[in-house]
């Protein structure tokens, strides 16, 4: 199976960027759709970016549409999310999420594998 490790986050000003990393181990990541999640204090994890396997299709939450751009480097066995722009409301733990199979679903439940999570704190 899949180990997957965030890093980058931070503690920001508001308006400011930071960018995240998901490193993958264990499978080639290639082979894995890839997605990006948060979970605020009190809240339930929510999706925020998605990205097929070869990168040629990705989506958005509505809420960081235009901000926010999740990429990868299956060379590199990384996929990355930046985030300009940032918003108080953007504070969050952020964990990267991967599955085989692609169902078209964004409910993390349907996601099996996860990283331990990243601290974005932005700041008013």
């Amino acid at each position: 199976q899949v180990q997957l490790v965030e890093s980058g986050g931070g503690l920001v000003q508001a308006g400011g960027s930071l960018r995240l990393s998901c490193a993958a181990s264990g499978r080639t990541l290639s082979n894995y759709v890839m997605a990006w999640f948060r979970q605020a204090p009190g809240k339930e994890r929510e999706f925020v970016a998605f990205i097929t396997w070869s990168g040629s299709n990705t989506d958005y939450a509505d809420s960081v549409k235009g901000r926010f751009t999740i990429s990868r480097d299956n060379a590199k066995n990384t996929v990355y999310l930046r985030m300009l722009s940032l918003k108080p409301e953007d504070t969050a733990v952020y964990y990267c999420a991967a599955r085989a199979y692609w169902s078209g679903s964004y409910s993390s439940t349907d996601w099996r594998y996860w990283g331990q999570g990243t601290q974005v704190t932005v700041s008013s």
